[in-house]
């Protein structure tokens, strides 16, 4: 027999549950009431667009409008989020002809809202709205209707705006990445759009970009001098190079311990790091990106936390540490 506490901890679990499923069925709805006509015109009039999108919206659409503002921007569609109130109040100043407008609302009949239309309408601004009410005002006076409507909303007293919020910003969502393919945007490109933080990085940040300058020893160096060499440069390993700067091998701090452990009963006199060394050690390139760098180190049965940098004439320019990868927030 469950404990009362046990009960109360399913009761959440599966209130939660089930309201996760109202809303993904809701979406589900939404994509079998969508116009394909409408969807069509909608995507030609926002990518044929020669300004700006603007999206707008009050309460919580307009909380959804921002969000569809960013993802448009930050893959490929230049898009600005401007409040109803503020638009009605001098905000208009930023709406120009050749730009669209988005708008949200779920009755359709936003007051703030349906007051910007007349001044859209002097402006030749194509209006596209994302609304539960398809015989609304604003749904009437829209050059074209995406329905978002919704059988109820997912709160207990079908009062706060939950499926009908979730329903716009999937529509939202959808346009920005039929948008996205139909430009054809590649990583690199919305890269540019996310410099910062581990995502921009992971497809920006070059090996280049964190390499250290390469601590060098000739083959013929002695076990003594590898052990200062290592020590003095304080990357856990040496880079072995010919008299060309080419790569022959690497000695990192495995490599000498497991020198130690073999030579115990025999001595070090007389060793070279040649002897020592990791010999055709895996490398990578200056250009490479970093996250490809980390996946050579990580994804093999014995992971390596240090890489020689070669460039295309295998002359060794650098090494590369797990540690910097980790430290630059990749």
């Amino acid at each position: 027999m469950q404990s009362p506490k046990s009960q109360s901890a399913d009761k959440y679990f599966n209130k939660v549950v089930e309201i996760l499923r109202i809303e993904a069925s809701a979406i589900g709805r939404a994509a079998e009431k969508l116009d394909p006509s409408n969807v069509e015109r909608a995507v030609n009039i926002i990518s044929q667009c020669g300004g700006k999108v603007i999206v707008t919206g009050t309460g919580k659409s307009g909380v959804i409008a921002q969000k569809i503002a960013q993802t448009l921007t930050s893959t490929g569609t230049i898009a600005i989020f401007v409040h109803p109130s503020d638009a009605i109040h001098g905000g208009l100043g930023v709406v120009t002809t050749g730009d669209i407008v988005i708008a949200l609302s779920n009755s359709g009949e936003t007051d703030e809202i349906l007051a910007m239309l007349p001044a859209l309408k002097i402006r030749e601004v194509a209006v596209i709205s994302i609304v539960g009410n398809l015989a609304s005002t604003l749904a009437r006076q829209s050059d074209v209707v995406l329905e978002a409507s919704v059988d109820r909303e997912a709160c207990p007293l079908n009062l706060a705006p939950t499926t009908s919020t979730t329903v716009a910003l999937a529509i939202g969502d959808a346009i920005a990445m039929t948008l996205m393919e139909s430009r054809g945007i590649t990583e690199e490109d919305f890269a540019a759009n996310h410099p910062a933080g581990r995502l921009g990085k992971r497809l920006t940040l070059r090996v280049s970009d964190l390499m250290h300058e390469s601590p060098d020893v000739n083959p013929e160096t002695g076990w003594l001098e590898v052990v200062r060499s290592i020590s003095k440069y304080s990357l856990g390993a040496v880079n072995v190079v010919d008299s060309s700067g080419n790569l022959v091998g690497i000695v990192t701090d495995g490599d000498l311990r497991r020198t130690i452990e073999r030579s115990a009963e025999s001595g070090l006199d007389g060793l070279t790091a040649e002897q020592m060394m990791t010999a055709s050690p895996i490398t990578a390139r200056p250009e490479m990106l970093a996250y490809d760098a980390l996946q050579i180190m990580e994804n093999r049965a014995s992971q390596i936390s240090v890489l020689p940098i070669i460039d295309s004439d295998s002359r060794c320019v650098g090494l590369l540490r797990v540690h910097d990868i980790v430290r630059s927030g990749l």
